[in-house]
This record gives structure tokens, C-alpha cells and sequence, in this order.
């Protein structure tokens, strides 16, 4: 694999303070536009008897969770198009474009009327904004990786780029702090009346302090230098000239993703539907996964700088890969606030360590010119087919199987085949000198 050109000339100089903005800009607006996009599948159960109502508890939930799916359907469009924006017109613009659709997409689902009020215009709705918020989510990850890395120093960019999961722990444990007051606080009445949209609302106050900050940082000075090497095309230049350097990408997401929504996203589904314990209990198990994910990124980003980003990836990959199954069947077997916190607590430390350096990694394989677009293409692609519908796939192999131990066949499906595109990864040169 080559190595990316985008760090050949003595990089331009950053103040620290510099640094620390975009770290804080990053971190909030990613964090506000994973909680806008994901507390939907905290309130799945609830949105499918509001919004699609069948007379079946399965058929709505199925439904449900598969509009949850349907905004993955923009997301590589999303990823194309606005990875190509932040490539051609800069990081910044981008940023600040995604975060403005996803709270448009949020205000929606938040003030929607439900299916016995506007009948079949409501899931109609809620379908339409969901495709708003995953064309805004296919765009973040990318934009948001190549605007850490380019104010990175060469040492740091795990460290960096880490901060981005960081973030989305900060999401998970905002909605599951959300979601575990308004089940605790409010009468099943007033919640399946109006306290399922106060997260939502909440996505809407929040969202204009996200573009705020988002729009007056400086862009990048990596790609203010590279005005004379940006490509007019960089969609078509991934395509032709970094073909394995996306593949290799692509395999690797495909762990990060069904680790994320299956493990962290449908557990309160899971809980509810499967295991059978109240709703604020899977709520609070899931702050915990969101609180670990928080703390351990940085930590483990951190040591990739030092000891390199392979190492890291495959072993996580392989504790997952072996956890998985004996994980799965300990809430089986004994189902309760104790061991939900548990698994939450152990895949959160993994998926950590699994996903704090895979942002540098993946910065290290393109150029500048066309890291926004080759990360957005390969990242949206991999979470499209095994991340949007994760949930769908799974809720139908449960009841057609009546094997409670679907999730855990999936997660180490993910785990295999990403723990091979692992053996792909290059250290940075200044690792491989030592």
C-alpha cells in the first residue's frame, strides 16, 4: 500500500490553540450529529407503535427498525457527494453543511404528527427524514477524520483522529441518559404521549450551537496548502488509483460498524424485546458502553501513536471475535441490570481500543487531495450493507429462528472478516524507522 502524500513537505505551522479548537469543534458537532442520528433506535419500540401501527408487535417493530435502515440507504450518497464538497471546497464548509441537515432531519422526527393523526403521512415523515439525516451522517465521518489529521502533528494523528469515537461515546451516552430519565421519570402514558420526542427536541436546540461553532473555525492549513494539488475529480481518482487502499478500508469498517449498532444501539431494543428487563435498564447499561467508548478512545489513540495501529486493530478483532458468543449468553442466562452493565462495560473497552486508531489508519492510506472522499466511500458503503439494517436482520433471525443468539453470530461474522483487513495496515513512517 502506498502511503499517504499528503504529509511529504515539512507540515505548516499550528498554534496549540489552534489545535484545541478543532478538537472541541469536532468532538461536539460529531457528538450532536451521532445523537441526532442514533437516539431514533432508542425510541424504536415506541416510534413503531406510534408511527406503524400494523396490529403486531413484530410487524411494527420490523418496520420500525427498518425506516431506521432506510437512512442508510443515502449514506453512501451522502459520503460521495459531500466527501467531494469537503475535497474541493474544504473540511470546514463540509462540517458545517452536514450538521444543519441532520438537525433539519431531527426537527422533523421531533414535531412529526403520528400515524392516527395524519395517517399514512406520518411514516412517510419520518422515512423523509431519516434519509436527510443519513445523506448529513454519510458525509461527517469522512470530512470530520481528514479535519483532525490535517491539524494533527505526525506523531499525534491517532491521538487526534481518536477523538471522533470519542464523540460518539459522548452521543450513546447522552441518548441513554436521555432515554433513562424519560422512562424513569414519566408514566408509560406520557411517555408514549410526548416524552419519546424530547430527545429529539432536544437535537433540535442543540444543533444551531453545533453549526455555530463548527463555522467559525479556520480550515485546515493542509488543505489551504494543497490548493495547486486538489483534485478536480477525486471520486474518480479513489476509484483508479487507490482500489486496495479502499477495500482495505471497507473490511475493517465492517467490524466498527456491527460493533456500533448492534452492540451499542440495539442493546435497549434487545433488552426490552428479548431479555424481557425494563426499558430504563437497558438504557443504563447502554450509558455505561458510551461512557467506556468515551474515556478509553483518546487513551487508546493515544498508545497507537506509540506503539503502532496493527497491533491494536487485530487484537481487539480477535477478543471480540472470542467474547461475542459467551458475552451473548451470559445476558441470556441471567438477564438483569448486573450483566447488561458487564457486556456493555467489556465492548465498550474493546470497541474502543478496535476503533481508536482505525482513523488514523485509514488517513494514512490517501492523499489529501481525496481523503475525505476514499474514507466516505469505503466507511458508508461497509455501514450501509452491515450496519443499517443490522438491527432488521437480526429482530428477523430471532423470531424466525427463535435463537436469542443471533446478535453474537453476526458480531463474529463482522469480527473475521475484519480482523484480516487488519494484516493491511501500514505504521506510519516514523514508527517503522524504530
Amino acid at each position: 500500500m502506498q502511503t499517504s502524500a499528503a504529509y511529504a513537505d515539512a507540515p505548516p505551522i499550528i498554534q496549540p490553540g489552534q489545535r484545541r479548537r478543532a478538537i472541541i469543534a469536532t468532538v461536539i458537532g460529531n457528538g450532536l450529529e451521532w445523537f441526532d442520528f442514533t437516539v431514533y433506535s432508542f425510541f424504536a419500540v415506541i416510534i413503531a407503535r406510534l408511527f406503524f401501527p400494523t396490529g403486531d408487535d413484530l410487524s411494527s417493530l420490523l418496520l420500525a427498525v427498518a425506516t431506521f435502515g432506510v437512512g442508510f440507504f443515502m449514506r453512501p450518497v451522502g459520503g460521495i457527494v459531500l466527501g467531494i464538497y469537503a475535497d474541493r471546497v474544504g473540511r470546514k464548509a463540509a462540517l458545517s453543511l452536514t450538521i444543519l441537515l441532520m438537525a433539519v432531519g431531527t426537527t422533523i422526527i421531533g414535531i412529526a404528527p403520528t400515524y392516527e393523526q395524519i395517517g399514512i403521512f406520518a411514516p412517510l415523515l419520518i422515512v423523509i427524514a431519516r434519509l436527510m439525516q443519513g445523506f448529513s451522517a454519510g458525509g461527517e465521518m469522512g470530512g470530520a477524520t481528514a479535519f483532525l489529521t490535517e491539524y494533527a502533528p505526525e506523531r499525534e494523528r491517532a491521538y487526534y483522529s481518536s477523538w471522533i469515537q470519542a464523540s460518539i461515546g459522548v452521543a450513546v451516552l447522552l441518548g441513554a441518559a436521555v432515554g433513562t430519565f424519560v422512562t424513569s421519570a414519566l408514566s408509560t402514558e406520557a411517555l408514549n404521549s410526548w416524552g419519546w420526542r424530547l430527545p429529539f427536541l432536544l437535537g433540535i436546540i442543540i444543533g444551531p450551537v453545533g453549526y455555530y461553532i463548527r463555522h467559525h473555525l479556520d480550515e485546515t492549513p493542509t488543505f489551504r496548502a494543497e490548493t495547486t494539488e486538489r483534485s478536480e475529480q477525486p471520486l474518480r481518482e479513489v476509484l483508479r488509483s487507490y482500489p486496495r487502499e479502499t477495500l482495505a478500508s471497507f473490511s475493517m469498517v465492517i467490524l466498527w460498524t456491527v460493533c456500533t449498532y448492534v452492540l451499542l444501539f440495539y442493546m435497549p431494543t434487545y433488552s426490552i424485546k428479548v431479555l424481557n428487563v425494563p426499558q430504563s435498564t437497558g438504557f443504563i447499561a447502554g450509558m455505561v458502553g458510551g461512557l467506556a467508548i468515551m474515556v478509553f478512545s483518546p487513551i487508546v489513540g493515544r498508545l497507537a501513536d506509540r506503539i503502532g495501529r496493527r497491533v491494536l486493530l487485530s487484537g481487539a478483532a480477535v477478543l471480540i471475535l472470542v467474547l461475542a458468543w459467551p458475552m451473548f449468553a451470559l445476558i441470556n442466562q441471567a438477564p438483569g441490570l448486573t450483566t447488561l452493565v458487564l457486556f456493555q462495560l467489556v465492548f465498550g473497552v474493546l470497541i474502543a481500543t478496535y476503533t481508536g486508531p482505525i482513523l488514523a489508519a485509514f488517513s494514512e492510506l490517501f492523499p489529501a487531495k481525496v481523503l475525505s472522499t476514499g474514507l466516505s466511500v469505503a466507511y458508508n458503503f461497509a455501514v450501509t450493507i452491515f450496519g443499517g439494517f443490522a438491527s432488521f436482520i437480526i429482530t428477523w433471525l430471532i423470531a424466525t429462528t427463535g435463537s436469542t443468539m443471533a446478535p453474537a453470530i453476526y458480531v463474529m461474522i463482522a469480527a473475521a472478516i475484519s480482523l484480516v483487513g487488519t494484516r493491511f495496515v501500514r505504521e506510519p513512517a516514523y514508527l517503522q524507522r524504530h
